[in-house]
């Protein structure tokens, strides 16, 4: 198993810690841990270590799948990985673009198709169809998208579905962004036997220090996953675990939080791009959207890099997403670092127009 550079996190790598802002983050601000009780009792292995049964149970309802079709990992990317690990064998499609991991594990493991989003940031499912193979085991699809903040309508993911289903072909379907919406979608795991969803706290509840996420589908994929997390994390992390339950308990309550925010944040990212006439992808659910790079800068890269020199803020390069001519940015952090980072852009811009 070869797998190339992950190159989102490596720019992250290099930049964040010493930067004043994060203008790229990828959730809705972090949730201070005084608002839960935090002390699950002894610290050991969460036992049964696919998680507590009846969590799984009250999170796999919300999917059409019962506690021993839904796994508890170590945040949504371990469920994509696991998930990886138990279907792919010959061949994947990916619609891109698309979080680095959901290209790069696949291809890790099998050849891959890339399937382009069409017109205006749109799901194709023709596209998709014309991309299935015989052999093919696995289709990747992220909904709500990141980096673009598309919400790919229910028809069109159904009809990817159904085709996958016809060509004994797995739907996976990373939501991580899904509860963010007003009125999300039935998740893919609820579609039928070939649906896969996988999501976690991290990013609609601002608990990404938790790591906690799931992997809902079918028994049989939930089964071969669980028997990779053996080498893997084992067990989901307790005090994760005990944390999200809590935020899962009163998620009505933090959900409407970050939908507001959300939709509060989008507005002042939109003025402010719309004022200095830069073009992006409108984003209609989540926290997370693609800008053209200005005039003047040969592509994303050395704009980010730039930037981040003069300025102390982070963006994202969409050199990571495979779209040199764009940059991604956030707009779930607090208002006040978002308002931060939006006048040392705007400072930035003016100098080099």
């Amino acid at each position: 198993m070869d797998i190339e550079p992950f190159a989102l996190e490596r720019f992250f790598a290099e930049h964040e810690a010493g930067a004043d802002l994060m203008l790229a983050e990828s959730g809705v601000r972090s949730l201070s841990a005084a608002r839960f009780d935090t002390a699950p009792g002894e610290l050991g292995y969460v036992v049964p270590t696919a998680g507590d049964p009846d969590f799984r149970a009250a999170v796999g309802s919300l999917h059409d799948r019962s506690a021993v079709e839904t796994l508890f990992t170590c945040g949504t990317q371990e469920a994509n990985f696991l998930a990886f690990l138990g279907t792919v064998e010959s061949h994947a499609v990916v619609v891109t673009p698309t979080y680095g991991s959901l290209t790069a594990v696949p291809r890790s493991l099998g050849e891959v198709t890339e399937v382009p989003l069409g017109e205006d940031w749109r799901l194709d499912p023709d596209a998709v169809v014309e991309a299935l193979r015989p052999e093919t085991d696995l289709v990747v699809l992220n909904n709500p998208n990141n980096p673009t903040g598309r919400y790919h309508d229910e028809s069109a993911v159904r009809a990817v579905y159904d085709a996958c289903a016809d060509n004994d072909t797995y739907l996976l379907c990373d939501e991580v962004y899904r509860l963010l919406a007003d009125e999300p979608i039935p998740p893919v795991a609820g579609f039928g036997e070939y649906g896969l969803s996988t999501a976690g706290v991290s990013k609609p509840f601002g608990l990404a220090g938790l790591r906690f996420g799931w992997l809902c589908g079918p028994e049989s994929v939930v089964e071969r996953a669980e028997r990779w997390k053996d080498y893997t994390t084992i067990s989901p992390p307790k005090i994760g675990q005990h944390v999200a339950r809590q935020a899962f308990d009163e998620r009505e309550e933090l959900l409407a939080e970050s939908r507001a925010l959300a939709a509060d944040h989008r507005a002042v990212v939109a003025d402010f791009l719309d004022e200095r006439g830069l073009a992006w992808s409108n984003p209609d659910c989540g926290v997370n959207a693609l800008v053209e790079v200005p005039d003047g800068f040969p592509d994303g890269e050395t704009f980010c890099r730039q930037f981040v020199a003069e300025e102390s803020v982070v963006l994202a390069p969409g050199e990571a997403f495979g779209l040199p001519g764009r940059f991604r940015i956030g707009y779930g952090l607090p208002l006040a670092e978002l308002e931060a980072g939006l006048g040392r852009l705007g400072n930035f811009l003016e100098r080099h127009r």
